[in-house]
């Protein structure tokens, strides 16, 4: 079956833009020290190199990990890693804040975006065994780009996730614009970030257009041969948007595809497919697991109106085995490592066959 699934360029390929192969990618990173004043969201490129965002800061880091090599055929399971990390990092577990979690495609380790009072901004690697480290940034090798217009009244939320693929990094946000949800399309290596598009979408639960609302969690996905970003909202409108239209000051209106419940954030999503077919999972605060389908999407009537129940346009199944989900990230075709918090408060890093 023909993938529809946008993948990041993977070691010795040419990317797909400018035709810089991986050797060039990695010279545009030169040694030094970043400082973080934060670590939100992450995502990986060619060659083991790590984007974070800080979104303190406004500004992104394509960070050298090293991690080019497969690893273990480990299944990554760790109980109770908020407790891990507050004893590394001298902190209490109800301090330890995790901002985003990646899976390296190349080794299959997992990396994590940390916060604690002591510790400040760093990133944690877990690998396949389950032992965690901390990712130096001391003398390591990077480059980074600073977000022209981020927002400033709500300065958290100026880089709200990213994903790379074929020589352009896509980053969500506010801006400082009249549209201040914001998507930008980057391309790597670094050369200045534009001030992106300003994105509008209709909000069935809400019955009204919104600018103003940022995209909370988004995947690439391709739609009759168009890449297209599938991104989800507060209170959940699903949107898909054209990658085409992502242009420097243009105003772009999304297509409303689903309307998933409302009173409701999501918080992370992956594509994967399963039996044939194509499908969406979407870890959310307060509506569980859903798994999404993409079958007629490209044909879905887009909503305009507020719907008559809380739900429509493309259809969900809640996956009652996952609880608590908080991040996820795929691993294999067919797995994805998940932190998921339980009653107790513990979280939990955990391997799960995709559903």
């Amino acid at each position: 079956m023909f993938s529809r699934f946008v993948l990041p360029a993977l070691a010795g390929l040419v990317l797909a833009s400018g035709g810089l192969r991986s050797e060039e990618v990695r010279d545009s990173l030169k040694p030094g020290t970043p400082e973080l004043k934060s670590a939100g969201a992450l995502a990986f490129g060619p060659q083991g190199i790590l984007f974070v965002a800080d979104p303190q800061a406004a500004t992104i880091y394509a960070l050298d990990t090293g991690d080019t090599k497969p690893g273990s055929k480990d299944m990554p399971k760790v109980a109770s890693i908020n407790e891990k990390i507050a004893s590394l990092i001298g902190a209490e577990a109800k301090a330890v804040k995790i901002g985003d979690l990646a899976v390296n495609p190349i080794s299959g380790n997992s990396y994590l975006s940390v916060a604690g009072p002591k510790a400040g901004a760093l990133i944690l690697r877990v690998d396949r065994g389950g032992q965690i480290s901390e990712l130096k940034l001391a003398g390591i090798r990077f480059a980074k780009i600073t977000l022209p217009n981020a927002t400033d009244k709500q300065r958290t939320e100026s880089v709200t996730a990213m994903e790379y693929n074929k020589g352009r990094l896509y980053v969500a946000g506010l801006s400082n614009e009249d549209f201040a949800s914001t998507l930008r399309s980057i391309p790597f290596p670094f050369t200045e970030a534009d001030k992106g598009a300003g994105i509008q979408i209709f909000h069935g639960a809400h019955g009204k257009l919104e600018t103003a609302s940022p995209v909370r969690t988004f995947t690439l996905y391709d739609i009759k041969g168009e890449t297209n970003l599938l991104a989800a909202y507060t209170c959940t409108p699903l949107v898909k948007i054209p990658v085409t239209q992502l242009k420097p000051g243009e105003k772009v209106k999304g297509t409303t595809v689903a309307e998933l419940g409302n009173r409701n954030k999501p918080l992370d999503m992956i594509a994967y497919t399963k039996g044939g077919k194509d499908y969406l999972l979407l870890a959310n605060s307060a509506r569980g697991v859903m798994k999404i389908t993409t079958e007629g999407i490209d044909t879905q009537t887009p909503i305009t109106a507020r719907p008559q129940g809380e739900k429509a346009g493309q259809t969900y199944e809640t996956v009652a085995s996952l609880k608590g989900v908080e991040q996820m990230s795929k691993l294999d075709d067919g797995h994805a490592v998940i932190l998921a918090r339980t009653e107790a408060g513990a979280l939990n890093l955990e391997t799960i066959e995709l559903p």
